[in-house]
């Protein structure tokens, strides 16, 4: 192919962005608000320019990208944990590099007229038609495989959810449930809901906690109130960050280190987590 259309190219990669940043943000179940995701994918095809730059080097190009998925996952998640962001970057990249691999393979098998490939970016010059088809396809795919994931989370187990929070550690017996589906959106975290008996060291605080005391709360006990709603019922929710979470499973033995949010709840039942969590 002879020619590149500045136009196409951009297009074609935020198609593509958006698409990865969706497979990125459904495999680590995370929020992405649209608006978000369309964003970064604009951001993110600027990079695609790099194309057209005569780069031999491997460093060059590997660095090119690393900052380009740093800075796309950035506008598309935020930096609120770096944790959570490195693991974004991380599977924002390794899905970058297989869908590349797939396209590299491709223009190398049957060398195309209508793609070009440099610098792990192609240019494909096919009808906008196909390009909504192909994505669509794509997105289709990556949801099947994550469905398939997740319908293999066990929610039958008794489980128990250990805390550590500074120098006191917390036991909690706990209950996998698809219906608790609350994320923090502020961190992208699930939550995971415990009785308020477990946490003695917040006992003096219960009764402050209201949204006038938000900022109090936060600078002394580090909780934060987050909006909640169920059937019938809304309101705000206690909730802080623990050092680590480790989620057993009675029955056969296995732990699994969770990254998520502990959210306070006042009543006396056994703690609730999404098994997405698990996977």
């Amino acid at each position: 192919m002879k020619s590149i259309y500045l136009d196409v190219l951009i297009v074609l990669n935020i198609y593509v962005n958006f698409f990865l940043l969706r497979a990125t943000a459904r495999f680590t179940h995370t929020p992405l608000k649209t608006s978000r995701c369309v964003v970064s994918a604009v951001i993110g095809s600027v990079f695609s320019l790099t194309i057209l730059l005569p780069l031999s080097n491997f460093f060059a190009v590997l660095a090119i990208k690393l900052i380009a998925a740093a800075v796309i996952v950035a506008a598309a998640f935020g930096i609120a944990d770096k944790r959570q962001t490195l693991k974004l970057i991380l599977y924002f990249y390794i899905v970058n590099f297989v869908f590349a691999g797939v396209i590299m393979v491709l223009y190398l098998t049957f060398k195309p007229s209508f793609m070009a490939f440099n610098n792990s970016y192609f240019y494909v010059d096919f009808s906008l038609i196909s390009l909504v088809v192909f994505t669509a396809v794509g997105y289709f795919a990556v949801t099947a495989v994550r469905y398939f994931m997740d319908k293999g989370c066990d929610t039958s187990h008794h489980f128990k959810v250990i805390i550590r929070y500074q120098s006191d550690i917390f036991s909690v017996d706990a209950l996998a449930d698809t219906g608790n589906s609350l994320v923090d959106s502020f961190s992208g975290k699930p939550v995971i809901i415990c009785p308020s008996e477990s946490f003695k060291r917040f006992e003096e605080v219960y009764d402050e906690i209201t949204a006038e005391n938000a900022v109090n709360l936060y600078e002394n006990y580090g909780i934060r109130l987050i909006p909640y709603s169920t059937i019938g019922n809304s309101g705000l929710i206690a909730v802080f960050s623990p050092d680590e979470i480790i989620i057993t499973d009675e029955e056969t033995g296995k732990k699994f280190k969770a990254e998520a949010l502990i959210g306070i709840n006042p009543k006396d039942t056994p703690a609730i987590f999404n098994p997405k969590i698990l996977c």
